[in-house]
């Protein structure tokens, strides 16, 4: 057996304004049946005032780390049995401030100390982008334990008046803890495919803010600082690139199909999530889905669903599960592990 990234933990946090349908439908052209028709999605939560992501970061981080070290046990005399975090990874694309990184602060909130600590930013994909990440530095030795977070608040960023938009995002935080061990364990990262075309940077974006925006003399044109998404061919892509990399990472790993237990992919509407599993033959069973409960949270997306997944005992240990996610960039990634057993805490907050 070959070193490995070894998941041994899990955790996440939503903030506690909960936003129905109904309620978006009293301030826009808008009805529940509308945005359950064509995302599937039901309600969403919203950061408070002054609450931004590192807050549900520390809070997601904390919960993962708290499962890791009840998953490991203690010691006859007390001690955990779990190694100290050497590795914080964070991936946003709505971080605090756009200088520094959000991570370092997030690693000094959770006291790991003067540890190793970076955002990573692929928007949706960016979960998988930062797993694929640690494990790589794990599996060089870099690094001997990992915390993996995906954390963005998108109610920040969005248009007030953009009933698209509001639909679909919502703000949370997932967690995960990486150790290093052997390939043949539970829970081992089996292997990961990752991919980008910039040709297709204007389809997912947000104009102001950047350097490019800020090298021109004047304010931003208006409108320009929210996030501004082209759907239908995000659509196309999405269901394309998802299915592709998964497909790619199936044969790279040895699975078909037919023997994935559970897909979790990037919960960005029903229909995409559908769309991607008529696309590689899975039944309906197959494939996770949390998004009526929390939106699309972006990079928090894939570890609050396989929290809530865990919590409600669709997923199991001993299952085989592909990973895959598909955002701005555009940016796209999978990766495969068997399901370990682990110690969870209470789903969302």
């Amino acid at each position: 057996m070959s070193r490995a990234a070894v998941l041994c933990g899990l955790g996440g946090s939503l903030p506690e304004r909960i936003v129905s349908n109904e309620e978006l439908a009293e301030q826009l052209d808008t009805s529940d049946r509308w945005i359950r028709t064509r995302t599937g999605i039901g309600q969403r939560h919203v950061v408070a005032p002054g609450q931004s992501t590192s807050d549900l970061a520390v809070a997601a981080g904390a919960q993962a780390l708290a499962s890791a070290r009840a998953t490991a046990g203690q010691a006859d005399d007390g001690a955990d049995l779990v190694d100290p975090v050497d590795l914080v990874v964070l991936a946003t694309s709505t971080p605090d401030r756009p200088c520094p990184a959000t991570a370092p602060d997030v690693a000094h909130r959770l006291g790991l100390g003067h540890v190793p600590s970076f955002d990573v930013s692929a928007v949706c994909t960016g979960f998988v982008y930062a797993l694929a990440t640690a494990a790589s530095m794990i599996t060089a030795g870099i690094a001997g334990r990992a915390l993996v977070i995906g954390a963005d608040t998108f109610s920040t960023i969005l248009d007030p008046a953009d009933r698209t938009t509001r639909a679909i995002f919502g703000d949370g935080a997932g967690a995960v803890v990486l150790r290093a061990g052997d390939s043949g364990e539970p829970g081992a990262l089996l292997g990961f495919d990752l991919g980008s075309d910039g040709s297709g940077a204007d389809l997912i974006t947000v104009r102001a803010g950047g350097s490019r925006q800020r090298s021109v003399p004047g304010p931003a044109a208006e409108g320009e600082e929210f996030f501004t998404m082209d759907g239908r061919p995000v659509f196309t892509r999405a269901v394309l690139d998802m299915s592709r990399s998964s497909q790619s990472l199936l044969e790279r790993v040895g699975w078909n199909a037919a023997e994935v237990d559970k897909v979790v992919a990037h919960q960005a509407n029903i229909r995409i999530l559908n769309a991607v599993g008529e696309q590689l033959g899975l039944e309906e069973k197959q494939i996770v889905a949390n998004l009526d409960r929390v939106g699309n949270t972006v990079a928090a997306s894939i570890p609050l669903a396989l929290r809530d997944a865990v919590a409600g005992g669709e997923l199991q240990p001993g299952h085989r599960v592909l990973l895959t996610g598909f955002g701005g960039g555009l940016t796209w990634g999978s990766a495969a592990l068997v399901w370990p057993e682990l110690e969870t805490g209470r789903p969302h907050r």
